[in-house]
């Protein structure tokens, strides 16, 4: 735990620090460490933190404007599947323990622990990406292109019913997954990072009763990110393809792989702009985002509050205001 550091920014400002809901926890990233913090059946705390090295510190070139968006990306999915992997650890196990799968057993054979949780990691954030990539990339495309089959569609128009479809799958997508029940405590946990986060930027000290007259939606969300990579998909492939005309479905689908990290990348520089500053237009364009997060943040109790106070506690670098946006 930072030595001296207080709770609470003096003056209020937009922090860098960000995190993930988790199975019953919080994960937080700070610009020095990063902590998950989990409340055990048995209702104490568990906490793990671990320092932080930054792509950018080992590798300058990966941390340069439309670079470090693809790679960033990825260091937080793998970030967060870490995490979730800790969190699901203390789940309570079934009464009658499964067998293990054959891939479980050749990683304890040929692996060790360290190795084995590592190729987990790549393994699921592989297919964490590869599973979003064709539910809301290829998969309007097809969708689309199988309507292309039985009447001629204007490009302009193929392109448009791209654009819905996505946001429909997009949409659909996240109002399903509030509707478990599981997923719903995650998400109460969502608001209770948010909450945490704006407590924090606004000057105040991390009390329980502080935290739970904050909001749940904050502008810098993951879910608004997604939100735009979708939106930027849209307009880019427009742009593209009103110039170069592809009917072909399975040529369109490689296209739009090929044009990925470019929209992940405008995304995540366009999200840093927005982020930095508060006036109309930025808080217009997070709207849509904002909107969203009805289905992806719920209302937190005070025990979920705890556990959020304090993963963002653990992260608050020693030197005041390091951790400025």
């Amino acid at each position: 735990m930072p030595n001296k550091a207080k709770p609470s920014c003096d003056t209020p400002y937009k922090t860098m620090i960000g995190g993930q809901a988790l199975i019953e926890g919080i994960m937080m990233l700070g610009p020095e460490k990063k902590a998950v913090v989990v409340r055990k059946p048995e209702g104490d705390l568990a906490e793990q933190v671990e320092e932080r090295v930054l792509i950018k510190d080992k590798h300058p070139a990966l941390g340069l404007p439309f670079l470090r968006g693809v790679f960033n990306f990825c260091s937080s999915m793998a970030n967060g599947v870490k995490a979730l992997m800790y969190s699901a650890s203390f789940v309570p196990e079934e009464e009658e323990p499964q067998e293990p799968s054959r891939l479980e057993r050749w990683l304890d054979k040929h692996l060790s622990s360290e190795k084995a949780a590592s190729v987990l990691v790549t393994v699921a954030v592989t297919l964490g990406i590869l599973f979003s990539v064709v539910l809301f990339i290829l998969l309007p495309t097809a969708l689309v292109g199988l309507v292309g089959q039985f009447t001629v569609l204007p490009m302009w128009l193929r392109n448009l019913l791209e654009g819905v479809v996505r946001i429909v799958i997009f949409m659909g997508y996240l109002m399903l997954c509030s509707h478990m029940k599981d997923i719903h405590r995650v998400f109460q946990y969502h608001g209770a990072e948010h909450k945490t986060i704006f407590c924090y930027e606004r000057g105040l000290p991390l009390t329980v009763e502080n935290v739970r007259s904050q909001p749940r939606h904050h502008p810098r969300c993951g879910t608004s990110f997604l939100f735009v990579v979708i939106v930027v998909s849209i307009l880019l492939s427009s742009v593209i393809f009103s110039f170069v005309e592809v009917t072909n479905t399975f040529l369109r689908m490689g296209l739009h792989l090929l044009m990925l990290p470019l929209i992940v990348s405008l995304t995540y520089e366009f999200n840093r702009l927005v982020g930095r500053y508060d006036n109309w237009f930025t808080r217009l364009v997070s709207a849509p985002g904002m909107w969203l997060q009805n289905w992806t943040t719920f209302e937190p109790d005070d025990s979920m509050i705890e556990v959020g106070i304090r993963a963002f506690t653990l992260v608050l670098p020693q030197e005041q205001g390091k951790d400025k946006w």
